[in-house]
């Protein structure tokens, strides 16, 4: 299909839809849930080709298929871009199903509805919860400009994301990064004075006017996200990861400072300012708190970190940020290294089954009976028993008994016959210290919690790196120019170092895929 012009919505090319039936595909694995159903790596039975199946969550429905869903159809029929996920069709399943157990599965309806998409090996947060899994800066660079581009489409298209997260950013082994899960997507007009839901956006990335109460917004909410996003791959964990509401604006204001008149002009009409506004000064000292970070990310993330939404960074003017245009530049999607497919929804079911194995084990171990517990006293192995009472005659002359005796030695046996008791203590003369090993490690079409990770300093590409040319950021492109987790911000060591190879792999400074003059005007 041929992709739209800039500023243009697709609207002659569809994919098929209702017209097969889910039985032509084999569900392989769950990889996603959420609150709109499951997602299914399945399998084409005819072609063989791999697909994402998402299942449309119906039981709760008075009136049928949810509106979330009718607008995520149609939005994504209208979106057509190489860094946007594909709907390949809508198929359905003739009657009642049944769950991964055999349970029905709560619908009412006869039948159910799934969307059919490209498989995507990973989702960012998958990938990034990897087990040593280290991102290189042409790495994050490569990867951030996949998504401005993506999103400067949906934006010159009039469409919100509204969910802009790592794990609804899916990315396949050819390095390719594609927006998904429109679950919350719906289109905007600036002339339209349309009151809009406020209860969108995952908190963690949600932006403070949202935050605030605000009813009336547009593109900005969603490059918020983005600069959260950006400000995770560069630091390896959430920078702001609030329990609730309150405690997530608290963290922005700690971070970015208390918003008044003066740096966010009208902030105080917002319904829930008064409510929620600091009662102490709060003084912005984001880059006082990442000082480690390149001063070209830092001058990028404070332009998308903006209180005021006005202010904020567009979509298209962070692809001509300079952090895109110094070296080292980002590399070639298809130079990344390829990885084993990596969902979040399947790493937290591996690490919810190793913590149940470790309980299990230490619950087995916990309950087993300790040896000797039921032997009388003078029968216990160990230290003898200085509690009992001496003889009157320790050093009686003449043949002692045979059997057990008050002396404070060892009860002895028959004489000249072998001793009736083991001898004391380990026959082994050691302690047998168990191992305490490191513990192993185990979306996009739908999303779960964005998992805390450390992740340190990626590396830098082996070679040397060649002269380039400043050209439009992008290599190639559908159109001209184009939970909470742990942990806190820090001013420490940077997580990602500038230096040393990328883990073998051709993911390094390569070749400057973005040739061009960007000082030319795009049209856009």
């Amino acid at each position: 299909m041929s992709a739209a012009a800039p500023g243009q919505l697709n609207l002659t090319e569809y994919p098929s839809s209702g017209s097969r039936s889910v039985d032509c595909f084999e569900k392989l694995e769950q990889i996603g849930e959420g609150t709109y159903g499951q997602v299914y790596m399945a399998r084409e039975i005819k072609t063989g080709e791999l697909v994402a199946l998402k299942k449309i969550r119906m039981e709760n429905e008075r009136e049928g298929v949810p509106m979330t869903a009718i607008r995520e159809i149609k939005i994504l029929r209208k979106l057509k871009h190489e860094n946007i996920i594909k709907l390949k069709e809508v198929v359905t399943s003739p009657g009642p199903e049944k769950g991964e157990q055999g349970e029905p599965d709560g619908n009412k309806y006869k039948g159910g509805i799934y969307m059919v998409f490209e498989y995507m090996d990973h989702d960012l947060t998958g990938l990034a919860s990897r087990p040593g899994m280290r991102f290189s800066v042409p790495q994050i660079k490569c990867y951030m400009v996949q998504l401005l581009k993506g999103l400067h489409y949906c934006h010159a298209s009039q469409v919100l994301h509204r969910d802009i997260k790592g794990s609804n950013l899916l990315i396949d082994n050819e390095g390719n990064l594609k927006l998904a899960d429109f679950g919350l997507a719906r289109s905007y007009c600036k002339s339209d004075n349309v009151r809009l839901t406020n209860f969108v956006i995952t908190l963690y990335y949600r932006p403070p006017e949202l935050l605030l109460g605000a009813t009336m917004y547009g593109p900005a909410v969603d490059m918020w996200s983005v600069g959260c996003t950006f400000a995770e791959l560069l630091h390896g964990k959430p920078i702001f990861p609030g329990k609730d509401e309150p405690d997530q604006l608290n963290k922005i204001f700690e971070l970015c400072g208390a918003p008044d008149e003066v740096n966010w002009p009208g902030v105080s009409k917002f319904p829930r300012y008064n409510q929620f506004k600091p009662r102490k000064p709060m003084k912005r000292c984001l880059r006082e708190s990442f000082r480690h970070f390149d001063h070209h990310a830092l001058d990028l993330l404070e332009r998308m970190l903006t209180l005021d939404p006005a202010q904020r960074i567009t979509a298209k003017d962070a692809l001509d940020a300079e952090y895109f245009w110094t070296d080292p530049f980002p590399c070639d999607p298809k130079s990344l290294p390829k990885y084993e497919p990596s969902h979040e929804f399947q790493i937290n079911k591996r690490r919810q089954q190793l913590r149940q194995l470790e309980e299990n084990a230490k619950r087995q171990r916990m309950q087993q009976p300790q040896q000797h517990t039921h032997l009388p006293p003078s029968q216990q192995p160990g230290p003898s028993h200085t509690h009992m009472r001496p003889a009157l005659n320790p050093t009686m002359p003449g043949p002692q008994p045979a059997g057990p005796s008050h002396h404070n030695e060892r009860p002895r046996g028959p004489v000249d016959g072998p001793g009736r008791y083991p001898p004391r203590g380990n026959p082994g003369g050691g302690y047998n210290h168990p191992n305490h090993g490191g513990r192993g490690g185990g979306g996009g079409y739908g999303s779960g919690p964005f998992p805390p990770q450390d992740r340190g300093a990626p590396y830098r590409s082996s070679g040397p790196f060649p002269p380039q040319g400043r050209g439009a950021p992008y290599w190639s492109s559908g159109m001209p120019g184009s939970g909470p987790h742990g942990g806190s911000y820090g001013v420490g060591a940077p997580n990602y170092a500038q230096g040393g190879p990328y883990g073998g792999s051709g993911a390094g400074f390569g070749s400057n895929m973005m040739g061009g003059n960007r000082n030319q005007r795009y049209g856009w």
